[in-house]
């Protein structure tokens, strides 16, 4: 059975992203955390030193957060009504990442599923900052889902890599899962900054035809400072439904949350996004 951990705010992407899930594990026999976790600093203040008045407001948080929660998952009861399902709510009062790990880690989670806020307005922020923070800083994969993304099937996943990238059998076992789940065409895209790539084209190849069926390898030849826009016009035009990705240093990922520029480009992420992480495989 799967163990999948959905962070709430209470927002509407947020309750997006677990709609999302409930449909992308329709067919699979599935326990959901659903978690909302309070912050810490909001029980800091002088006003609430003293012990039985501190405990009391704690309790008050806790409770209508729990409340919240189990309306969410009455109304998911009712709108799938999916004898796989189970939903259990989860409330703590901590900080976000740590409360994140300390419940990947108890409850054996498999997979992370989260709403991100997209790009909006002027700040052309990509992701929200506990998406970002829970992406940098989990031990278990994470799928970020962007605003108003609905589950329309998943009939073509791009794994995006370079030539130079080498993984175990483990390391993409959250994306293997959900391509053998929805028979997903694989499209292994290989991303090139670099002009004097030919001697490398044909490195780790064989990893993908042992480990996925079918994959199709592509290659995209982009700009270093225009890998966003690359990968956004690629989804587009190939009909791509997730993108999915292994982090590294000075990769994709740690450019696009660490490159101030990014606040300038004009780019959303309007499919889910699969981040994995190093296996013990």
């Amino acid at each position: 059975m799967k163990a999948i951990l959905l962070p709430t705010d209470f927002s509407k992407n947020s309750i997006n992203a677990i709609n999302y899930a409930t449909e992308l594990y329709k067919n699979v026999p599935c326990v959901f955390y659903i978690l909302n976790v309070q912050k810490t600093k909001s029980f800091i203040s002088d006003d609430f030193m003293a012990g039985n008045a501190s405990t009391t407001i704690y309790n008050t948080i806790v409770d209508a957060a729990k409340k919240s929660i189990n309306n969410i998952i009455a109304k998911l009861k009712v709108k799938y009504t999916n004898d796989n399902h189970e939903f259990k709510a989860i409330v703590d009062y901590d900080d976000f990442i740590d409360s994140i790990n300390q419940v990947s880690e108890k409850y054996k989670i498999d997979l992370i599923i989260m709403g991100t806020k997209g790009a909006s307005g002027l700040s052309k922020v990509l992701f929200g900052s506990n998406t970002v923070h829970v992406i940098k800083g989990s031990n278990v994969p994470v799928l970020a889902i962007p605003d108003n993304c609905k589950f329309s099937g998943l009939d073509k996943i791009a794994f995006t890599t370079s030539y130079k990238r080498v993984y175990k059998k483990g390391d993409l076992n959250a994306l293997k899962d959900i391509l053998l789940l929805h028979n997903s065409e694989f499209c292994v895209l290989h991303i090139i900054c670099d002009n004097n790539y030919l001697e490398e084209l044909n490195n780790g190849l064989d990893f993908f035809y042992s480990n996925f069926t079918a994959p199709v390898f592509e290659n995209l030849l982009v700009d270093d400072n225009d890998v966003y826009n690359g990968i956004h016009e690629y989804t587009k035009t190939n009909a791509v439904k997730m993108i999915a990705m292994f982090p590294r240093k000075y990769s994709f990922l740690d450019r696009l949350f660490n490159k101030s520029t990014f606040e300038s480009v004009a780019f959303k992420m309007d499919v889910p996004f699969l981040v994995m992480r190093k296996s013990n495989d």
